[in-house]
């Protein structure tokens, strides 16, 4: 479904990703991991149109590279960035119906969808986004992208600084997104989430690609581990 290839990125004059390369098949959970400053965000927002391209990136069979990213996100590809971008003055109901897409027709989520999966997303339907708790942003996040029925989701680091109780629920939702039949392109610094529910791992290091593997093969390899994730 999204197809990677010799991709490369630039900040000014600092060659961020150099030469990365990866899929995501139909309804897989992959995920894509490593330290801080690896390269990870830097890698989905280069997808999404955020950062220009050098490289080959393919969404169901056709290039997407260098377009504009509402015509990315037209396509099918959902973005939730790290930084969440809900409208603070918005309520949780406004933020939602924004990410519906014009002229679009039905899909697999609806709003009663998403106080289901969510009842304090219903109980705070009418609040203002800028004054829920950092794990309602987050799931009003995911669930405002969703609601566009993307076909593929890439969501940069979900439980960051988020309560434990609250990490268990954003995990729970993945795996519900997945089973749906939406791909997901998972940036995760926790290790034990991504190999919980990954069907295939991804480790970043120095802007590159560095093991690509099953989460059972990261977890067989303790030298991958040692050298690119533990601190």
């Amino acid at each position: 479904m999204l197809e990677v290839r010799d991709l490369h990125a630039y900040y000014g004059k600092s060659h961020i990703l150099q030469g990365v390369s990866f899929r995501v098949g139909a309804g897989e959970i992959v995920s894509l991991i490593g330290r801080n400053g690896a390269g990870r965000s830097t890698t989905v927002k280069t997808i999404m149109g955020e950062v220009a391209p050098v490289g080959a990136i393919e969404f169901k069979g056709e290039r997407i590279d260098g377009l504009a990213p509402h015509l990315i996100a037209r396509r099918g590809l959902g973005y939730v960035p790290e930084n969440r971008d809900i409208f603070p003055t918005l309520t949780v109901r406004e933020n939602l119906a924004l990410g519906v897409k014009p002229g679009q027709q039905g899909g697999r989520w609806s709003l009663e969808d998403m106080f289901t999966l969510f009842p304090n997303l219903r109980d705070r339907a009418d609040t203002p986004g800028g004054v829920l708790s950092g794990g309602e942003q987050q799931m009003l996040s995911i669930c405002r992208t969703l609601m566009g029925d993307p076909e593929l989701i890439m969501i940069d680091e979900p439980t960051e600084g988020l309560a434990p109780q609250v990490i268990a629920r954003v995990s729970d939702l993945l795996e519900t997104i997945a089973a749906r039949g939406v791909a997901i392109l998972l940036i995760e610094q926790k290790l034990t989430i991504a190999l919980e529910i990954s069907h295939r791992v991804y480790v970043m290091g120095h802007g590159r690609i560095v093991f690509d593997g099953t989460a059972q093969q990261l977890r067989d390899n303790a030298a991958v581990r040692r050298e690119w994730l533990e601190v």
